[in-house]
């Protein structure tokens, strides 16, 4: 292994944002993946105009990435791509260029989602590129749930990440933000106080939207702690 010997004293940056450190790198595991991801947002953003993306033919030629993962039969790079679109980081559609079929990839996020609405629509056309199929396209993950809860409950784990997925899917995001939001209010600051908040929501009615907290009658801090799941209530 060669020795890295230091940073330059002028060199070029690749800007990441802080949602990749504070929910995906709890979420993804295989290096291979973290690899590929790193090296999207270095290719996308030096480029210029509205639709910035990455062709797969792009990333198989960076030897920095292809090196040392070659393995007989098995497409790495391939299967690392397909987990970053299932997982919501990505967005993959099917291009034509001249007469090679190509697979190209957009980070997922708001405007890339509408643009390739457009696109798809034969509203917008990409240039030199044929589309062949409609980009697929997976909802974000709820990060400013992941950023609230660890702004201001604590660090997220791997396992607390996979708690607040499953509760996206059981609850509105609005419940889960205000269910954070009463924890901290009470000085309760744990996912199981959280999730006994959510229970007796979804159990009895959130009072139309108002926070528990917020009334009197509703003040009491032991209000979740009490009742069959009560021991697994941290206080």
């Amino acid at each position: 292994m060669m020795e890295f010997k230091g940073f330059p004293a002028r060199m070029q940056f690749t800007p990441v944002p802080n949602v990749v450190f504070s929910s995906l790198f709890p979420q993804i595991t295989d290096i291979i993946e973290l690899k590929v991801l790193l090296y999207i947002f270095a290719l996308v953003y030096p480029k210029k105009g509205s639709l910035r993306f990455v062709s797969r033919q792009e990333l198989m030629g960076q030897a920095g990435l292809t090196g040392d993962i070659k393995r007989p039969g098995e497409d790495i790079i391939g299967k690392s791509l397909a987990a970053l679109v299932a997982r919501g980081v990505l967005l993959q559609t099917q291009v034509q260029s001249g007469s090679t079929s190509e697979e190209i990839y957009f980070l997922n996020n708001e405007a890339n989602r509408l643009a390739l609405e457009r696109v798809g629509s034969g509203e917008v056309v990409l240039p030199g590129l044929k589309l062949e199929r409609a980009p697929t396209a997976v909802p974000a993950e709820p990060s400013d749930i992941f950023s609230l809860y660890e702004q201001n409950i604590g660090m997220l784990t791997p396992l607390i990440a996979d708690e607040l997925r499953e509760a996206g899917k059981q609850y509105p995001e609005a419940w889960i933000k205000d269910a954070i939001k009463e924890a901290v209010a009470l000085n309760k600051r744990s996912w199981r106080y959280i999730a006994r908040i959510l229970e007796h929501w979804s159990a009895e009615g959130k009072d139309n939207g108002a926070h528990w907290g917020n009334s009197k009658k509703n003040a009491d801090p032991d209000k979740y702690v009490r009742g069959k799941y009560g021991h697994m209530v941290q206080r």
